[in-house]
């Protein structure tokens, strides 16, 4: 139909909206989202849920949006392949991507990452809705 989206806009307003959301959840729940951060590789279901929705999610953008391209849609390839390839690291080793993620799971991690959702839920809601 004339007028509608096209996949690289309806994956960055999708995008947007998760990112935002969550970087307003650990703003405004920082304990909330400590215990979420400090509960979630205690639970091997948990983790291997993770891994599948990441390796599901990932294949979708992979094979449906796999645009190497020198513009904004790029990032929704790259993110696609780094969902891709987290989720297959946490079903395979996920003793590897905890010791791996410690760094970023702390206080540090805790502080650094809803400015950094921010950003890109506000990059990619530009690019999904104003662009």
């Amino acid at each position: 139909m004339i007028g509608e989206p096209g996949l690289s806009v309806i994956i960055a307003r999708i995008a947007a909206v998760i990112y935002l959301a969550a970087a307003a959840g650990a703003l405004f729940s920082r304990s909330y989202y400590r215990r979420l951060i400090e509960d979630f590789y205690r639970n091997a279901a948990v983790v291997y849920l993770a891994g599948f929705m990441a390796v599901v999610l990932g294949s979708l953008v992979v094979v449906h949006h796999n645009l190497w391209v020198t513009d904004w849609r790029v990032l929704i390839t790259i993110l696609g392949w780094l969902a891709l390839i987290k989720g297959v690291l946490l079903i395979v080793f996920p003793g590897f991507v905890q010791g791996y993620s410690r760094p970023f799971l702390g206080e540090r991690g805790l502080m650094w990452f809803p400015p950094t959702a921010a950003f890109l839920g506000l990059l990619f809601g530009y690019f999904g809705f104003l662009h």
